[in-house]
C-alpha cells in the first residue's frame, strides 16, 4: 500500500472539492508537482474509442463481446441505453480507447475497477488490453504483485471446500468440458487458488461475478496464452480514476468504482461518490501545465464515470495555431 506523504495531507487539506472551478495554484505548487514520465516506447494509451450504429438484432452484450469489451463498461459509455433492446440506428459509444493504470509497464497488469488485462510483451511488441471478470463482493480478487505459476490446457477445477459449502451439490472435481467453469486455458498464479482463465459461461466478463479468480472471454484467452511465458510477473491494482499523455494533452479516465459496478449490473443508477484525493492527483499529472488545467471539464469526468479518456488541458494560443495549420 502506498502510504500518504506529508505534502500530499497538506496540499488536499488546504483546498475543497467545491473550489474546483476557481483553484488558484502557486508556483511552488508547480515546481512541487512535475509531469509523470512515460515508461520508454510505451504509450500511455491502448486503442482509441470508436462509435457504430445498433442493428434492430443487437444486443449490448454481442456488441461488447465482438469488440473485446466487458458488459459494465459498455453499460458505462452508454448510460441510458438498452442492454438488451439498444435499437436499430442507435449510436453505440465503444470504450476501446483505455488509459494504463499506474503500475509496472511489463508483464501482465491487472485493474480490478476498469475490469480490464494489460499485456506487456517482453519484446517490445505492442501493449495489448482484455476484458475480464474479476470476483464478486464477498469473493475480492486480491490485490498486489505474483507471477505465473503454472499454464494448463483443457484444466480439471479441484473445486475448493469453501465454495462446495456454499453449494454441496458440486462435484470434488470437475473434468475438462462444457461443464467446467475454467474453459479450456487456465494460468495459474503464485496466490494458490487463484487463476487466470476462459470462461464457459463468457457473459460474465466484465462484471463482478467470480470467486476471485479472473476470467476472460475464451477466444481472449487462446490468443493469450500461448504468447505468455511461466515466470511472467503479474500486478493487481484497483485504479478508479487514470491520467496520462497522448500526443502533448493530458488524458484523464474515470470507471465506475467497485461498488458502483454492482449497481450498474443490476441496473441501478450508481451512487454518486467523490474520487479520493482527485485534485492533487490532476494537478501532479498535469506537472508545469496545471494552469491550463480545465477544471469544469474534470468535475464532468469525474461525475459521469463514463470509462472514456478525455483530455482536460484548455487549448493555448499556439495550440490554436497549430491545429489550424493543419486544417
Amino acid at each position: 500500500m502506498t502510504r500518504e506523504n506529508p505534502s500530499r495531507r497538506k496540499f488536499c487539506a488546504g483546498i475543497g472539492s467545491g473550489l474546483i472551478g476557481s483553484l488558484a495554484f502557486t508556483n511552488s505548487v508547480f515546481a512541487a508537482t512535475p509531469a509523470k514520465k512515460n515508461a520508454a516506447k510505451i504509450s500511455d494509451l491502448v486503442g482509441t474509442v470508436r462509435n457504430i450504429v445498433s442493428r434492430n438484432e443487437d444486443t449490448l452484450l454481442d456488441i461488447a463481446r465482438t469488440n473485446k469489451l466487458g458488459y459494465v463498461e459498455i453499460l458505462a459509455a452508454n448510460p441510458g441505453v438498452d442492454p438488451w433492446i439498444p435499437g436499430e440506428g442507435t449510436k453505440i459509444t465503444l470504450p476501446t480507447g483505455h488509459l494504463l493504470p499506474n503500475g509496472p509497464r511489463k508483464g501482465v497488469l491487472l485493474n480490478l475497477v476498469d475490469q480490464r488485462l494489460y499485456y506487456f510483451p517482453a519484446d517490445g511488441s505492442p501493449t495489448t488490453s482484455y476484458p475480464i471478470g474479476t470476483g464478486q463482493e464477498a469473493w475480492d480478487t486480491p490485490k498486489g504483485s505474483t507471477k505465473i505459476v503454472r499454464k494448463k490446457r483443457n484444466p480439471s477445477w479441484y473445486v475448493p471446500k469453501s465454495i462446495r459449502k456454499e453449494d454441496p451439490e458440486l462435484p470434488a472435481i470437475v473434468k475438462p468440458g462444457p461443464d467446467n467453469p475454467l474453459g479450456q486455458h487456465a494460468l495459474y498464479l503464485g496466490w494458490a487458488a487463484y487463476l487466470i482463465h476462459g470462461t464457459n459461461n463468457p457473459w460474465g466478463v466484465g462484471r463482478r461475478v467470480s470467486h476471485g479468480c479472473i476470467r476472460m472471454y475464451p477466444e481472449d484467452i487462446k490468443s493469450l496464452f500461448p504468447r505468455i511465458p511461466i515466470g511472467t510477473p503479474v500486478t493487481v491494482v484497483s485504479q478508479e480514476m487514470k491520467t496520462g499523455w497522448v500526443d502533448g494533452q493530458l488524458m484523464m479516465e474515470v470507471h465506475p468504482n467497485l461498488e458502483q459496478n454492482v449497481e450498474i449490473e443490476k441496473g441501478e443508477k450508481p451512487t454518486p461518490t467523490p474520487i479520493p484525493e482527485m485534485i492533487y492527483r490532476v494537478v501532479q499529472a498535469a506537472g508545469t501545465k496545471a494552469r491550463l488545467i480545465d477544471w469544469k471539464k474534470v468535475k464532468k469526468i469525474a461525475r459521469e464515470r463514463s470509462g472514456l479518456p478525455v483530455p482536460v488541458l484548455k487549448p493555448t494560443p499556439d495550440s490554436n495555431k497549430e491545429s489550424a495549420s493543419k486544417t
